[in-house]
């Protein structure tokens, strides 16, 4: 009985021995990037590229990117968008003077519906105060003397958004620099 309790005990021994992974230097497992898994999750931050014209190729496409504000370092949310003559405009989709965060409307019928404003084009929209801004027309920017793309078209905003600078380089759409 005694030896073939020890035989067991052995050969539990050696079958745990035999368990335990070996650490192989040549197998080398690099870490999951889930960034390119799902690029929609992390948007790029400018300055810098932001999109390329190929995704931006449709008239009123969009793009979210997030900004490094010059003044707090901070990441702020933004948008580039594909205008109608081809050229782009850039904003910050934090409301001027708010903490509401500004949404991109293409649905027509929901700006009727919702805000009871005819559009005949997609608009910004402030959902916490209800303000509209038009993409195709200018208003007051930071000082009365500049002009800002956004002009308020329904509702008690201050301003139009805080734009941001677009520029094209080859194929990129690039965030160069806020208001």
């Amino acid at each position: 009985m005694i030896i073939v309790g020890v035989a067991l005990f052995k050969m539990r021994s050696s079958s745990a021995k035999t368990e335990q992974p070996v650490a192989d230097a040549s197998v080398v497992v690099p870490p999951i990037d889930r960034t390119a898994a799902n690029p929609a999750e992390t948007p790029p931050t400018a300055p810098g590229p932001v999109a390329t014209t190929e995704e931006m190729a449709k008239l009123w496409s969009a793009k979210r990117f997030m900004f490094r504000d010059p003044v707090t370092n901070q990441p702020v949310p933004a948008m580039v968008v594909r205008l109608p003559r081809g050229d782009y405009w850039g904003f910050s989709l934090r409301a001027p003077f708010g903490t509401c965060e500004l949404e991109y409307v293409t649905d027509l019928e929901m700006l009727q519906k919702k805000y009871q404003f005819r559009a005949e084009h997609p608009m910004v929209i402030d959902p916490c105060n209800q303000t509209i801004y038009d993409l195709l027309r200018y208003g007051s920017g930071a000082s009365n003397d500049s002009l800002v793309r956004g002009e308020m078209a329904q509702g008690p905003g201050i301003r139009p958004p805080i734009a941001i600078e677009i520029r094209t380089q080859g194929e990129q759409v690039i965030a160069v620099r806020m208001e």
